[in-house]
């Protein structure tokens, strides 16, 4: 990795400071001074020091987000506020949100720079379970539940996967679902002839939302917590 790239993902600086400071004579690698920004460093075995200081690198890193309404599921956007731009000083180029949630949708959403467990996490054959509060147009019964849990036709090749329904009132339920389609859950409910008019998603696998987040926060997950995703 580059020595500026390096310094920039230990979030010391922006990129036109870290090279000012490399050029200063202010960063040294293994004990010797380097003043080329462009230097290739081992980031697992060199030892980087940023005035004075050490610097320790994390090849992944893992924020929980309590996304809000009315920001779009992207790492940039001409025209949207997007869920990366939330990170404030904590935001940097590889980091990505693992999933998308619509735009009007809220709750968590996993926001990482580890591309395998993204994968691992959004994979249909993994069959990851994906939990939503669901509030609704019309009250719901019986009848929808039972269809929701067999498999609905949401006009693809195949019914959806036999999903989960708990239900909390006459009008909010709790969906949980192990396909990642777009616009699934409403999609879902207006097959069964209801209608979404709110949707926050509560759980992916085995990362729930912190429900102490208020909207628009995150939070790093615990060693706990990606472990648990992990496995």
């Amino acid at each position: 990795m580059r020595l500026d790239k390096f310094l920039c993902d230990c979030k010391l600086g922006t990129r036109s400071q870290i090279k000012k400071d490399i050029k200063s004579g202010l960063v040294t690698v293994n004990d010797v001074k380097i003043l080329k920004p462009e230097q290739h460093i081992d980031e697992n075995a060199d030892r980087i020091c940023y005035k004075g200081q050490p610097c320790v690198y994390e090849k992944y890193v893992y924020y929980m987000l309590n996304k809000p309404a009315g920001v779009v599921s992207a790492t940039e956007d001409q025209h949207e506020q997007t869920v990366i731009d939330l990170l404030g000083q904590q935001k940097r180029d590889d980091l990505f949100p693992v999933g998308r949630l619509d735009k009007d949708t809220e709750g968590l959403l996993l926001i990482t720079n580890d591309g395998p467990l993204a994968h691992d996490l959004t994979s249909p054959a993994k069959h990851v379970e994906k939990e939503y509060e669901c509030h609704l147009a019309q009250p719901f019964d019986d009848r929808q539940k039972e269809q929701l849990e067999q498999g609905v036709d949401i006009g693809e090749k195949a019914l959806t996967k036999p999903a989960t329904v708990n239900i909390l009132e006459e009008k909010k339920i709790v969906l949980t679902i192990t396909e990642g389609k777009f616009h699934q859950v409403k999609r879902m409910l207006s097959a069964v002839g209801n209608e979404v008019i709110y949707l926050k998603r509560l759980r992916m696998g085995a990362l729930t939302l912190d429900e102490s987040l208020p909207k628009g926060s995150f939070r790093r997950l615990t060693e706990e917590e990606t472990e648990n995703l992990r496995k």
